[in-house]
């Protein structure tokens, strides 16, 4: 069981956008003091809902913060980012810190990102799978060309190779080697995962046998269906049964740990519905086109009686439970949902502290 924290750099009502990235920041080192397996860095643009415009900028800092920690994005959105450029960003943070980090691509949403940055509507609603390709490509070959409909451009040389990465005293090991990090299988560089919420997407990542992120808006049910039919299209496309066993699928979802469990619903219910509406009423579509919000209150009493909301052996009961009915045993976990610097820090400590020797 491997145990990481989900950080969107959540701006709460009454906050600035530099108390809600220090509180990232201090969130992160927290979790490597408390002995937590990751961070998950989410990107947003032009909204209160995450401030962290760039995932993998984030994670640069992150990286050089800690030592033993695995960093991922969850999620660079790719019709945002010019796919060669995100892949370097990646090979680059993968080979100066020893490996330690992870890729996590999305296709986002149909926000107004899709004009500012220039990708327009078209990169979100069928270009995901060549973008996708490219990365790959980038990641696993010493020579790439774009050869596609939207990306082209002659063959160039990969610089630096995510592939060269080094071993020897003071410097950390690739994933694989130790039980730190991701072990899956495959060409060496840095681990990709694939954000999914639709099974065209699911499909997608199992043709290249990709770890899927499953979202915190998910019950054990749903996760389980998709990883099903994740495990069937990757037997369809050909990998191999340890590959499709040992895919290191990660689960999304909130944790508050207290003594009691009302009392760390209260704290959630309190903060997170402010955030929410303040946060997803600022998406604005690129098309104009109507967008069903969810009731803050109604999710966020979701999200608790999901997650791992309450005292320590309620929480590892809850994470036991997903991997159990889902076979995912990794987890990113929104820790910040009191929207208070130190409470993020004591229910960091507490997953740490409490929660985590009840799950060896």
């Amino acid at each position: 069981m491997r145990i990481g924290t989900f950080v969107l750099a959540a701006q709460f009502p009454g906050q600035g956008p530099a108390e809600a990235l220090h509180r990232a920041v201090r969130s992160t080192e927290a979790a490597e003091e408390s002995g937590l397996d990751s961070v998950w860095l989410a990107e947003h643009h032009f909204v209160p809902y995450g401030v962290c415009p760039s995932a993998t900028t984030l994670a640069a800092l992150l990286l050089g913060r800690t030592r033993r920690i695995r960093v991922g994005t969850a999620v660079s959105v790719l019709p945002s980012h010019h796919p060669v450029a995100l892949a370097e960003q990646a090979a680059l943070l993968h080979l100066t810190s020893g490996g330690r980090f992870s890729l996590g691509v999305g296709r986002g949403g149909p926000w107004v990102d899709l004009e500012v940055f220039g990708g327009g509507l078209d990169a979100y609603e069928n270009g995901f799978p060549e973008a996708l390709g490219l990365v790959l490509d980038w990641l696993r070959k010493p020579r790439v060309a774009g050869r596609g409909e939207r990306f082209g451009f002659r063959e160039v040389a990969v610089v630096p190779r995510p592939d060269e990465l080094l071993e020897g005293p003071g410097i950390a090991p690739a994933p694989g080697t130790t039980g730190l990090g991701s072990p899956a299988p495959g060409p060496s560089g840095p681990e990709v995962v694939v954000a999914c919420t639709s099974p065209k997407t699911v499909r997608l990542a199992a043709e290249q046998a990709l770890p899927m992120l499953l979202g915190m808006h998910c019950g054990d049910e749903e996760k389980a269906e998709m990883v099903a039919l994740w495990r069937t299209a990757a037997r369809e496309a050909g990998h191999a049964p340890e590959v499709v066993a040992g895919a290191g699928h990660v689960s999304a979802g909130v944790a508050q740990i207290a003594d009691d469990a009302g009392a760390a619903t209260e704290t959630l219910v309190k903060a997170m519905p402010g955030w929410l509406r303040q946060g997803l009423d600022a998406h604005v579509t690129v098309d104009g086109r109507r967008r069903a919000m969810r009731d803050p209150v109604a999710y966020t009493e979701l999200l608790c009686g999901l997650h791992p909301v309450g005292p320590p052996r309620l929480a590892a009961d809850r994470l036991a439970a997903t991997a159990e009915r889902t076979g995912i045993t990794r987890f990113a976990l929104l820790v910040e949902g009191s929207g208070d610097l130190a409470a993020t820090e004591e229910n960091v400590r507490r997953l740490g502290a409490d929660v985590l020797p009840l799950l060896t």
